[in-house]
């Protein structure tokens, strides 16, 4: 009898688990497609929709469209919707988008004055992101483009197998999925990357890029350049390279890690600047002038096709402009702007990257690198007359601050002109 009551509590057991199991998968699959309004927009992990379920953006939308608010603290605490900030804070991109912030948010905690790496990555280099992250051991912000069709279900099957793979992803990465039909909206995706980064610093990177060396350390040591940092005055150049023969950049593992192993390879001419061919790209660093340094120095020959790969203050710093879309201008748009904001450049005398080799579609880069071109002449005479007016407005116009814009906006015909009728 004794024996019967007890395999009775066993069978009792044994159900309730299974409906305790069965309940914890239907509220999971519920929060995810909206049915429930969850109090807390930064859930740690969210299951996948199911693969045969294909939703438009404004689906998508309603979906995760739940109880998050933002709230301002102000004495009547203004709250508005989640969705309704995102949308004005990336207005000027192409749209409809969902932006889901935090689809996935480390667990770790660093100090305010970590380097967190903001980047972008699309489905194809999820494997990269993926070293990334176990490499650096620090925090990383990205963005996440999911494309609004077929390829949806399976981008974001491969993202979560990702994480189950290499828990250092759940550690170190807060992961922002961009969900639309627009490609290449590169400049909008950077933007979500620095907009959710936790840190009061960041480095603008191409997930491509290995890091032979810790800058966060050469930092640490060096106080001049963390104060150059602190100043929001400041950005740290990172010197880009890649090997000459695409074949010498696809093992990371054989990459130097220190600055005199790299020059006895750019001794033998395997190694160069990073777009060698393209010398205003990345040549404002001054190369051969770093070769020899020890301390760090100040970018003296700037030009706006400069495009480097610098850490600086994440407040107060210039977004980058949403309306390039595609190849070409766009990285450097952003650098502009950070320096007409009276931002100069610095560059560490030790740390270096190198160019992970990796293929890209060149005749879709041809076509949209000639209509950005466009985009950018008028982009940077309206940069620099709303440079100047702010700071004539200001009274920064005869301060330090205002020298970058002066010295290269002078290089546009008619703006000296402009400037003498509005000061």
């Amino acid at each position: 009898m004794r024996g019967d009551s007890s395999r009775t509590s066993s069978k009792l057991l044994k159900y309730l688990l299974v409906l305790y199991v069965a309940g914890s998968l239907f509220y999971s699959t519920a929060h995810l497609l909206g049915l429930f309004n969850a109090p807390n927009s930064s859930t740690k992990r969210i299951s996948p929709r199911s693969t045969d379920q294909v939703s438009s953006v404004s689906q998508l939308q309603q979906q995760y469209l739940g109880s998050q608010r933002v709230t301002f603290d102000t004495s009547n605490d203004l709250s508005l919707p989640e969705d309704l900030v995102l949308s004005k804070v990336f207005s000027d991109a192409m749209g409809p988008s969902k932006v889901i912030p935090y689809y996935f948010k480390a667990t770790e905690r660093f100090d305010q004055e970590e380097v967190t790496i903001s980047t972008l990555v699309t489905h194809n280099r999820f494997k990269v992101l993926s070293r990334l992250a176990s490499h650096y051991k620090g925090p990383v912000s990205v963005a996440i483009h999911v494309n609004d069709d077929e390829s949806k279900q399976t981008i974001l099957r491969d993202l979560h197998q990702l994480y189950e793979d290499n828990p250092d992803m759940g550690r170190y990465v807060d992961l922002h999925l961009v969900v639309d039909k627009f490609d290449r909206q590169f400049n909008m995706w950077r933007n979500v990357a620095k907009f959710f980064a936790r840190s009061d610093y960041i480095i603008m990177l191409d997930v491509d890029f290995y890091l032979c060396t810790d800058f966060r350390q050469s930092l640490k040591k060096n106080p001049q350049l963390m104060d150059v940092l602190r100043s929001g005055r400041g950005a740290v150049v990172i010197p880009a390279f890649e090997f000459i023969q695409e074949a010498d950049g696809e093992d990371w593992r054989l990459f130097p890690t220190n600055k005199p192993d790299l020059m006895d390879i750019v001794q033998t001419d395997k190694i160069d600047m990073f777009h060698r061919s393209w010398k205003r790209g990345h040549g404002s660093t001054d190369y051969e002038k770093w070769y020899k340094s020890t301390e760090p120095y100040k970018v003296v020959d700037y030009n706006y096709s400069y495009e480097p790969y610098v850490i600086f203050k994440k407040e107060g710093t210039p977004w980058c402009d949403e309306r390039f879309i595609g190849y070409g201008a766009n990285k450097a748009a952003c650098l502009y702007e950070i320096y007409l904001a009276g931002i100069d450049y610095w560059v560490s005398p030790d740390d270096f990257l190198i160019h992970q080799t990796h293929h890209y579609p060149e005749d879709t880069r041809a076509k949209e690198r000639k209509y950005n071109k466009k985009l950018y002449d008028y982009y940077r005479e309206e940069a620099c007359l709303r440079y100047a007016r702010m700071m004539v407005a200001s009274g920064d116009w005869q301060t330090d601050r205002a020298d970058n814009v002066k010295r290269e906006c002078a290089k546009i015909k008619g703006f000296n002109d402009v400037i003498a009728k509005i000061q």
